[in-house]
């Protein structure tokens, strides 16, 4: 018994077929949702997906290189002589993949050489009181040099073996450079491509003219004023301004500002309309618990009768990192249409959802399930061989 109630629950499972049955319903609150939600895919597929979405374009990303250069000078004032800063002394390394750094600020150790002499007083790894708080050849830890066993009874730190004398960590209150940085610009190069529609531009205008030249020569970018907006010379003051940033707090520690050029293009219309837009934000966190801002050191050798020097420099500074980002379109049959055949699919949503409405939420739901849902028995099943039961058949028709 249990076995044929099994069988019979698989075979009902397995081989039974459901076929669409049409049912009209008069209801005029469901044929009203049912209508808004049509209107609302409707609405969305047109209004948002093909028009503002533009799903009728194919499109493609942006290709991008860019070249930067500083131009500007500085006049440092120092404790012997006044010195002046020029691109070659502030834009380290000379050359960066997509970036520029400026130096704004500086410590200066002079006229280092190898030799032995005491650690620094504010490397905490290197003070002692007796020699043996100083084992030999061992490194201070976050110090400048390996200790060589002895030390310093006036300073209490360890002597080491080291570029001497070692630095002493400790800025200046105001930056190096002053104020002068603000004045420094910035030429950007960007040039850009979209390969699937053979498109390049730049965001420099042809020299096609004098006109141009001259443009170019004498232009500085500002945002406010369209003519302007597309001068690729950019005052380092006027990006931090744009980006809320004030200038002695991230000249002092350095920091990272991001420029951002995006070519978002519409190839259907003139490529005149494919411009860039600018942007300006920092990136990197100038309230870190651990080592706010932006930093580095770096050597200048130099040899004095034979023995070799060096004056090793602290630089901070502002890091410009250019990120470029964009995607053109142009008409093509293929997306609209995908986006058309997937617009008349979602129209199916309108009657799953009617047809929840009246199975499972509506007064009459059961009555409308009944008159949904139809079980018909086969034949053979429910009358035997037609040719043995015609009879019986016709009757139960009557």
């Amino acid at each position: 018994m249990a076995c044929s109630r099994v069988c019979g629950v698989v075979s009902s499972a397995l081989l039974d077929y459901n076929t669409s049955k049409l049912v009209h319903i008069r209801n005029q609150k469901i044929g009203l949702i049912y209508r808004l939600v049509q209107l609302g895919v409707i609405v969305y597929i047109i209004g948002y997906v093909i028009v503002i979405k533009k799903g009728y374009q194919e499109t493609d990303t942006v290709l991008s290189s860019v070249t930067a250069k500083m131009k500007g000078m500085a006049l440092v004032k120092g404790n012997h002589t006044d010195a002046i800063w020029d691109v070659a002394d502030y834009v380290v390394p000379p050359q960066q993949t997509d970036s520029v750094f400026v130096t704004t600020n500086a410590i200066i150790t002079e006229n280092q050489t190898y030799g032995v002499c005491p650690e620094d007083s504010y490397v905490a790894a290197g003070s002692c009181d007796f020699d043996a708080d100083c084992p030999a050849d061992t490194p201070v830890r976050n110090g400048n040099g390996w200790r060589n066993g002895t030390c310093d009874n006036s300073t209490h730190t360890c002597f080491i073996y080291a570029w001497c004398p070692t630095e002493t960590d400790v800025g200046p209150s105001t930056p190096l450079l002053g104020d002068d940085p603000k004045n420094f610009t910035l030429f950007i190069k960007n040039n850009v491509q979209f390969e699937k529609f053979h498109f390049h531009k730049s965001n420099v205008l042809e020299a096609t003219s004098g006109v141009n030249i001259s443009f170019l020569r004498n232009c500085t970018y500002n945002a406010s004023d369209p003519q302007f907006q597309y001068c690729p010379i950019f005052r380092l003051g006027t990006i931090l301004d744009e980006a809320n940033e004030d200038y002695e707090p991230i000249a002092l520690k350095g920091g990272i500002m991001g420029i951002f050029i995006t070519w978002n293009c519409n190839l259907d219309y003139s490529t005149s309309h494919c411009e860039p837009k600018y942007k300006f934000k920092r990136l990197d966190n100038a309230k870190a618990a651990i080592a706010p801002g932006y930093s580095f050191r770096y050597p200048i050798y130099y040899f004095v009768n034979g023995v070799k020097y060096r004056q090793l420099v602290k630089a901070y500074g502002i890091r410009f990192q250019i990120l470029v980002s964009g995607t053109a379109g142009r008409f093509s049959v293929v997306p609209l249409f995908l986006n058309i055949g997937s617009g008349i699919a979602l129209l199916g949503i309108s009657t799953v959802l009617c047809d929840l409405l009246v199975l499972y939420v509506v007064k009459r739901r059961k009555y409308y399930k009944d008159n949904k849902y139809e079980t018909i028995e086969d034949e053979e099943a429910l009358f035997g061989p037609k040719e043995k039961n015609l009879q019986d058949y016709k009757k139960v028709e009557e």
